[in-house]
């Protein structure tokens, strides 16, 4: 059973910077794709970033030139979050798709708060 674990989220002032990280159970290696996903308060989940096992990224319109998705070690991966705003708070999901069976994984989640 795939795990994924988030962590870094927490309280920060707009114009801050946050590092989510997501620690998966078994090498990022063995996903087609891992990518963050956020949700706020009364909206539906949207897609932040992604990024590809041939390292290609995408990025939500909204968060282009202010984040940055990464891989770190063989099972870690990263959000690097600048320049934030109100806009940018809500629960932040890591996701993988998994190469062998195409199922989605899901972790559960880390809060951001984006306030003064």
């Amino acid at each position: 059973q795939v795990q994924l674990v988030e962590s870094g989220g927490g309280l920060v002032q707009p114009g801050g910077s946050l590092r989510l990280s997501c620690a998966a159970s078994q090498t990022i290696f063995s996903f087609n794709a891992m990518g963050w996903y956020r949700q706020a308060p009364g909206e539906q989940r949207e897609l932040v970033a992604v990024i590809t096992s041939g390292g290609s990224t995408n990025y939500a319109d909204s968060v282009k030139g202010r984040f940055t998705i990464s891989r770190g070690d063989a099972k870690t991966i990263y959000l690097q979050m600048n320049n934030l705003n109100a806009e940018d708070t809500g629960v932040y999901y890591c996701s993988a798709r998994s190469r062998a069976t195409q199922t989605d994984y899901w972790g559960k989640g880390t809060l951001v708060t984006v306030s003064s």
